[in-house]
């Protein structure tokens, strides 16, 4: 028999635990993480400039220097797992600014390309690898699918553990919860220690600003909702384990 409190710990848990889910997926598929917000093209020769940077986002080869110079010029938006601007709709960039209806074009990073070392000078592969940049963009990607996978565990251990009837795993739910929020968190923390690096050996072009997205805060909330999940599953097992023992050691003596 489980107590009414242990049982409302559970539930809330669960809830908790299921919104975390769902905006921490949301936050890993969509771009925005970061967004610049750019300049109106002016002029014949911007408008040509910009059509061949966009030309070369779209169809050259994956580079960081060509990728982050694009996001910069054409009020670009990126993710960890995408990176788009906005530009006409058609091609047409010979008419005027306030006539043309803009539109989102995204390419994807593969997973050889997330793998794909970063240089201390972008786009230049003689200057030598940069080793924490590197190994930030990488965990800022792996890390929440590993709190995801550490969900879906949990939630696997937890539908087992209520077809036996038993609080015994509730414990061990708990701890994967609260992993599950420190990878979260962690990922933001690489994300953003990344993009300030890279902000430091790709200066910004005038009048260009960043900012972050929502897709970002999505992450960063989910990761307390999962803490937070992560210790009323904790309390329910650790009282009702604390309760049992009390109630066995009287009915023994």
């Amino acid at each position: 028999m489980v107590d009414n409190r242990y049982a409302t710990a559970l539930v809330i848990g669960c809830v908790l635990s299921a919104l975390a889910t769902v905006y921490l997926s949301v936050a890993v598929g969509t771009q925005h993480w970061y967004r610049y917000c750019s300049p109106a093209a002016r002029g014949e020769a911007n408008m040509s400039e910009l059509r061949a940077l966009h030309d070369e986002f779209r169809d050259g080869e994956p580079d960081e220097k060509l990728d982050s110079d694009t996001l910069f010029r054409l009020n670009g938006t990126l993710g960890l797992w995408w990176r788009c601007v906005l530009v006409p709709d058609g091609g047409h960039w010979s008419k005027e600014p306030r006539d043309v209806k803009l539109v989102t074009e995204c390419r994807s990073f593969t997973l050889p390309q997330q793998f794909t070392p970063k240089y201390k000078e972008p786009g230049n592969h003689n200057s030598g690898e940069d080793m924490l940049r590197t190994y930030l963009w990488r965990c800022q990607f792996l890390l929440p699918l590993v709190s995801l996978g550490l969900v879906v565990l949990a939630g696997l251990i937890g539908f087992c553990a209520c077809l036996c009837r038993s609080l015994s795993p509730t414990l061990g739910l708990g701890v994967l919860h609260l992993l599950a929020g420190l990878c979260t968190l962690a990922t933001v923390c690489c994300y953003l220690a990344g993009m300030d690096l890279l902000h430091r050996v790709s200066v910004l072009p005038d009048h260009v600003d960043g900012s972050l997205g929502w897709s970002l805060y999505l992450a960063l909330i989910s990761s307390p909702l999962h803490m937070m999940a992560a210790a009323l599953l904790i309390w329910a097992a650790r009282s009702h384990s604390q309760n049992y023992y009390r109630m066995t050691a009287y009915r023994v003596a």
